[in-house]
């Protein structure tokens, strides 16, 4: 035997045990795979009722948003109606508003004035009694001068 078929029967040999040392874990990449694909098998099974009951709820919500809709018109139509009737209920009060100032101003005319010449009679009379008060000191006091005036000499 030459060196060369000694070398082939080495790589041989290498050969072997590379594929034996191999071999264990494609057998095990073979049972995961097989693993793997019976997983999505049962997946796929499950998940197309799954779908169909996703495909159902959004049905009946779709259904529910068209009655929400619905409610929701015939609510603005209801609320057209309350706003038209609270601009009534201004402008009804504003003419109250209106009216009630003028019955005061016609009612408050003629207390103003006679509270006005009762404040001037108040104060005439108070003047008057003032302007008494003060002539009885004046006469008081020139009395008094005309006395001290009288002692002196």
């Amino acid at each position: 035997m030459s060196g060369g078929e000694i070398a082939a029967l080495i790589a041989a040999g290498a050969f072997l045990m590379l594929v034996l040392v191999l071999a264990v874990p494609i057998l095990r990449l073979r049972h995961t795979v097989d693993a793997t694909t019976r997983m999505i098998g049962d997946l796929n099974d499950r998940t197309a009722p799954l779908l169909g009951d996703v495909n159902t709820t959004v049905k009946n919500v779709n259904v529910a948003l068209e009655q929400a809709q619905t409610s929701l018109d015939g609510v603005n139509l209801q609320l057209a109606k309350v706003d038209t009737m609270t601009t009534h209920a201004q402008n009804v009060t504003a003419n109250v508003a209106n009216l009630a100032a003028v019955v005061s101003a016609a009612a408050a005319n003629p207390l103003v004035k006679v509270a006005a010449f009762g404040y001037g009679v108040r104060k005439a009379a108070s003047a008057r009694r003032h302007a008494e008060t003060e002539r009885e000191v004046r006469d008081t006091i020139k009395q008094q001068r005309r006395s001290a005036k009288r002692g002196n000499r």
